[in-house]
């Protein structure tokens, strides 16, 4: 449940985002005004699209198939429940992917005509802080940073509560890149790790985010991290989950947090991604409630 700061008289409405991502493909259907939501119904499905572009950067027959009816079952569960206002979008993968086109056509054809949205980086990274700014229950009193931490890109982002995105930044480095690049074990080598951290310093040098008073943590590695370790991301909560993902197999923690083997074999990734932003913020990570799906969401109530 997301606190509100609505928009006065404004009712709310059921409406619901479907997300196909690099790593998974979620749904979030929610009462939404133009200033808050409620949560009323989540789905997830890891169709690791990142993982299946071919050498040629299409998505395979097989994967197309999939994530077509991925989303085709996620938004009969979003009539279900009721929402009358679907929006799916798609990000990094299905953005470099060559035949992004076709499947944004087979959706269309399967799913009553459902649009599919290829975000630009820029508003992938307007709406995870959009969703992350409007789900604090205390926003901060001066400029807010938000982290997105996804499959194939990871963004930065300043901005206000009132005033929007003042400064942003995209990077074609995500946990499943990472992953399959560098960090193949299980678990994970410490030359693995070091190989790890060299790809995500290189990514990231040269950036300068300006300065910001709290960091908000969103995406599917941040929200994995507050069941090993808590809400917030400091240097020990780093030291310690890595501890935690070096030291067992992601069966075995899988078992243990209640997560998904396939999360949790991302996370190492994820990680050292959310630590080097951290450091670069010189901040600890607050992980936050909602990101892209809840901003989604929040922009089309505000249209």
């Amino acid at each position: 449940m997301y606190g509100s700061r609505g928009l006065g008289n404004l009712p709310y409405v059921l409406r619901a985002c479907i997300d196909i991502g690099s790593n998974t493909t979620r749904l979030l259907v929610a009462e939404c005004d133009g200033g808050g939501l409620s949560e009323r119904h989540q789905e997830r499905s890891f169709t690791s699209i990142g993982r299946a572009l071919g050498d040629d950067g299409a998505i395979g027959a097989d994967k197309l198939a999939e994530v077509v009816a991925v989303v085709h079952d996620q938004l009969v569960s979003a009539r279900r429940a009721g929402a009358t206002d679907v929006r799916c979008v798609a990000t990094a993968s299905v953005r470099r992917a060559a035949n992004a086109d076709e499947l944004v056509e087979r959706i269309r054809r399967r799913c009553e005509g459902l649009q599919v949205e290829i975000l630009s980086p820029e508003d992938e990274a307007r709406l995870a802080f959009l969703g992350a700014s409007r789900t604090l229950a205390v926003p901060p009193d001066g400029p807010l940073g938000v982290v997105d931490v996804g499959g194939g890109s990871s963004e930065m982002v300043v901005g206000t509560v009132t005033g929007g995105v003042s400064w942003w930044a995209s990077f074609p480095l995500g946990s499943s890149d990472v992953t399959t690049a560098c960090l193949r074990s299980d678990p994970p080598s410490s030359e693995e790790f070091t190989s790890a951290r060299d790809q995500v310093a290189a990514a990231l040098a040269g950036t300068e985010p300006p300065p910001a008073s709290a960091v908000v943590a969103v995406g599917g590695s941040a929200t994995s991290l507050l069941r090993l370790v808590g809400p917030v991301l400091d240097a020990d909560a780093f030291r310690r989950s890595l501890a935690l993902l070096a030291g067992r197999r992601a069966g075995d923690l899988a078992g243990l947090f209640g997560l998904d083997v396939e999360r949790v074999k991302l996370l190492p990734a994820g990680l050292l991604i959310l630590e080097a932003m951290s450091r670069l913020f010189g901040l600890p990570l607050q992980i936050g409630g909602g990101g892209l799906r809840e901003g989604v969401l929040l922009d089309a109530a505000r249209a």
